[in-house]
């Protein structure tokens, strides 16, 4: 089928729907623990909202490449766990609050429990996709965990540092965020047994795709609200994080406005110098500008990776959500 016209995000996940109910019953089965917190966390997360990007990546991936199966289901709830038991971790790191506008999970069980819970997670991801006896997806799985453990390694050893470059910062967004979203893409034309070549493609599609949502994610930290995130908007400066919109911004400040930066991550907080201040600065130099032309860059990288892929409504959905991440408002 030709591509013929962008679809809503409703479209999109419309064509996975069915599938991704049975990703959720399957999620319900393997977050259950004989321990209590575990299964407890497990469903806390479960229900907290999450719109399921990552296990829809794999479904659409999957039927992409002509595959219609169990195992798609199972890699998709495998993903899901892995992201979850990543946001778990890194509430702890950061000691947020709140996650999707509601208690984070090290807030209601402190952090010991919610450490060993994540560890839980992780493994019994990897316990679902050992059954499929396919030593190709533990590849995928291994090196996707080992780009997410230095991806947290890096970012602890950034904190601060104001004199991070963009190379640095797309380093990190690609370990932190998008190595994880090519991962699924990649495991979706495994299932379908496509020629390497097509793996790849869609695996650097995956990477770009989640390289853009970083930087949107981390735009929004500036322009949205806390009701809209779920969290405290400019939390990612108050932690100490250096994203792309301040290395964008910081090399354009005058000393004194630099200052006001240094400022807020010395104290860890917007005391001195308010949160509005940034956002002015920010406003002043156009920095929100540039740095969506950037999401635009990735998400135009991402539409070319699918050049070759055979049409289908699948190819087209992949097509569409390109400019969807792009573009998206929260």
């Amino acid at each position: 089928m030709a591509y013929t016209k962008d679809q809503t995000g409703k479209e999109i996940f419309d064509l996975v729907r069915a599938d991704l109910a049975r990703v959720e019953e399957e999620l319900s089965q393997q977050s259950v623990s004989n321990v209590r917190p575990i299964t407890e966390i497990g469903q806390y997360l479960q229900f907290s909202g999450g719109k399921r990007v990552r296990p829809a990546l794999v479904l659409l991936a999957a039927k992409c490449c002509g595959y219609e199966g169990p195992s798609a289901i199972r890699l998709g709830a495998v993903m899901e766990l892995i992201h979850t038991a990543t946001l778990i971790h890194d509430d702890v790191i950061d000691e947020a609050e709140t996650r999707r506008g509601r208690a984070s999970t090290n807030s209601r069980w402190g952090n010991p429990t919610c450490v060993l819970a994540g560890d839980w997670l992780y493994m019994q991801a990897f316990n679902i996709a050992l059954a499929e006896r396919n030593f190709r997806i533990l590849d995928i799985l291994i090196g996707l965990t080992q780009d997410m453990v230095e991806g947290e390694l890096l970012q602890l050893n950034q904190l601060k540092q104001i004199g991070l470059s963009e190379d640095d910062y797309l380093e990190l967004a690609y370990r932190k965020t998008a190595c994880l979203f090519s991962a699924c893409l990649r495991l979706g034309a495994l299932l379908g047994g496509k020629r390497e070549e097509i793996e790849i493609q869609l695996a650097s599609y995956g990477a770009n795709l989640g390289l853009a949502f970083q930087v949107i994610d981390d735009l929004l930290d500036f322009t949205s609200s806390q009701e809209t995130l779920g969290k405290p908007i400019g939390s990612d400066l108050r932690e100490g994080k250096i994203t792309l919109p301040l290395i964008y911004l910081l090399p354009k400040c005058q000393p004194e406005e630099a200052r006001k930066i240094a400022c807020v991550l010395e104290e860890g907080g917007f005391y001195s110098v308010q949160f509005d201040e940034v956002l002015e600065l920010i406003d002043r130099y156009s920095i929100l500008q540039a740095a969506r032309a950037k999401a635009q860059h990735f998400a135009e990288l991402a539409e070319r990776s699918l050049t070759g892929i055979p049409g289908s409504p699948y190819k087209d959905a992949l097509r569409s959500l390109t400019e969807l991440i792009a573009d998206r408002e929260y």
